[in-house]
């Protein structure tokens, strides 16, 4: 039976993947592909995962559409801040026409950020911003609404007085900072939920693992854990069916590698908020296109966020986001 239900949802992926494809195909009104070919260096936060490999596909659709040499780098840890920083001082001394950052840490990305500046190249932030000024534009989720809703959730699903755990990624990292944050502000309204742990798992799925072995063993009586990105999410998920607390605690997640989508159906996991990876890429390379030719670009691009469980993911619209069943 999990066969057959795992082989559905690959099935509606791939097929809302085609979806997403036709929808983004169009240009941007008033822009076209560069008459010559612009180098444009992508700098994320790690070099696997689905997430970051959907975000290359949209990327390079993008780039082909536009005539632009895309360069994709990421380092190997999320938490690897200083090679992070190493790309970006590469992509200014190789002359990058354009660079498009998904910071893994806010402040510690900024000078850096600056510098490229200095040098004439502009920078668009993708996904997690950075502390600089000198950005061009900001292009994904608003991560502290999207903590919100993980909130709501969860408290719905573990009543208004319970206790609950968090499994965040990066300390640093803006976008998970302001999904914690919007979490801890929407449960701040209920005097009896209390967040009795918040950990960091650096985007490692054997630290997720780990923290949540560490979080059931010090609070056996927590009610529910939300789990800020994919990585957490899986390592997060998977621990607790290992335990055998699978249904019993209550799990949030981000994000939807097939993973994921396999617990959501299976009940281990009770709904999962979804991003735009797709969008991201291919937004952050049509806006740097905008940026290298001298025109306008928006300060944000939200694309948006959506929480997904077993009722709604089969509709419509949430299958034009549930695409990100990529190997």
């Amino acid at each position: 039976m999990r066969d057959l239900r795992t082989t559905r949802i690959r099935v509606y992926l791939m097929l809302s993947l085609t979806i997403v494809l036709a929808s983004c195909s169009g240009a941007a009104p008033g822009l076209h592909a560069l008459e010559n070919s612009r180098n444009v260096d992508m700098i994320v936060k790690m070099d696997h995962g689905d997430f970051w490999k959907t975000v290359k596909m949209g990327a390079e659709v993008a780039a082909k559409e536009y005539n632009v040499n895309l360069t994709f780098k990421a380092p190997q840890a999320e938490n690897d801040i200083d090679e992070q920083i190493r790309l970006v001082d590469e992509s200014i001394q190789n002359n990058a026409d354009a660079i498009i950052l998904s910071a893994s840490d806010y402040m510690k990305l900024a000078q850096v950020t600056d510098r490229a500046a200095y040098y004439k190249i502009p920078v668009i932030s993708m996904d997690s911003e950075v502390a600089s000024a000198r950005v061009k534009s900001f292009v994904g989720t608003n991560n502290y609404e999207a903590g919100q809703k993980a909130a709501e959730r969860l408290i719905k699903l573990t009543g208004t007085e319970s206790r609950i755990g968090v499994m965040n990624f990066v300390k640093g990292a803006k976008n998970g900072d302001e999904r914690e944050q919007g979490f801890l502000d929407y449960a701040a309204r209920y005097p009896g939920v209390e967040v009795v742990d918040i950990e960091y798992c650096e985007s490692d799925e054997q630290k997720a693992r780990e923290f949540t072995r560490k979080m059931m063993a010090e609070h056996p009586d927590l009610n529910g854990i939300v789990a800020l990105n994919e990585v957490a999410s899986i390592g997060t998920a998977e621990e607790i069916q290992k335990l055998g607390y699978g249904e019993k605690v209550k799990i949030i997640t981000f994000d939807s590698p097939s993973k994921v989508m396999e617990l959501l159906q299976e009940g281990i996991v009770q709904g999962t908020v979804i991003q735009n990876p797709f969008n991201n890429g291919y937004l952050a390379v049509q806006i740097a296109v905008q940026a290298i030719e001298g025109i306008e670009v928006p300060e944000r691009v939200d694309t948006y966020s959506k929480l997904i469980d077993l009722d709604n993911m089969l509709g419509p619209e949430n299958q034009k986001q549930l695409f990100p069943f990529v190997k």
